[in-house]
């Protein structure tokens, strides 16, 4: 949707729209997905609107190397058993790079968007079995690495993602499997979590969560904050969908 969002962006902008004011339509239309408020945001800070079609045209050409790159990252991760829910990219990415001995892969209902992914692997080669969302928990914990993809990530390392998510995640740190999330970095929110306003996502709290791996590293929870800060167009972008005056401190870069 990241995707969709920026391409929409560039033909608005192209024709003439202001860049502000599409991208805060685009932010709206899915308020509870940061990713889209994160993507457009980001190229808002670009400048002109000529520079912010140029963003938005290079962040779309660089989203299949954030997944390459973030799947070298997480290949020490993968092994034995690995279970997912939703549907992400950047898990896609890593599992075809790295096959474990197993994927579980829930349906994901509403939408069913977990068939489609392990249809995917199924095509890459991966032994994967899907099984129904209530299945989750018990598969998290028969599990080696709970890997998922991230709606959004705040800056104190929770998450929004797929209703069900949170269920698998309390399982498999009950039972001491780790759990890893595999995102962009114009997933991250510079701000405090907030409940997502539609009833397909749900909040997972930091504390159920071992590390967050993105295109530009791994970080432990605590950490997210500090790869936020060096970050600073996550801040502005935000500002600027919000209508606040994003100014650098001395100290940040462009």
């Amino acid at each position: 949707m990241a995707r969709h969002a920026l391409e929409a962006l560039v033909a608005a902008v192209k024709e003439g729209e202001d860049p502000v004011e599409v991208a805060r339509i685009l932010a709206s239309a899915r308020i509870s997905l940061g990713a889209i408020a994160g993507a457009v945001g980001r190229v808002l800070t670009a400048g002109t609107p000529e520079q912010v079609v140029a963003e938005a045209e290079a962040l779309i050409g660089t989203r299949d190397r954030a997944a390459k790159a973030i799947a070298v990252m997480l290949a020490a991760d993968i092994r034995g058993t690995v279970m997912t829910h939703s549907a992400s990219c950047t898990v896609h990415e890593a599992l075809v790079h790295t096959p474990p001995q197993q994927v579980f892969c829930t349906a994901s209902e509403p939408g069913g968007e977990g068939r489609r992914l392990a249809a995917d692997l199924k095509s890459a080669g991966i032994n994967v079995e899907l099984i129904a969302d209530a299945e989750g928990p018990d598969a998290a914990r028969e599990s080696d690495l709970v890997l998922l993809g991230a709606d959004t990530v705040f800056r104190d390392g929770s998450l929004v993602n797929k209703i069900g998510t949170l269920g698998i995640a309390s399982a498999a740190k009950d039972a001491g499997v780790p759990v890893v999330v595999a995102c962009e970095t114009f997933k991250l929110a510079p701000f405090d979590p907030e409940q997502p306003t539609e009833d397909t996502f749900e909040l997972i709290p930091a504390t159920m969560i071992d590390r967050v791996v993105t295109e530009e590293g791994s970080a432990d929870t605590e950490d997210v904050t500090a790869l936020i800060d060096r970050t600073p167009c996550l801040r502005h972008g935000y500002d600027l969908l919000r209508g606040r005056r994003a100014k650098l401190r001395p100290d940040e870069g462009a």
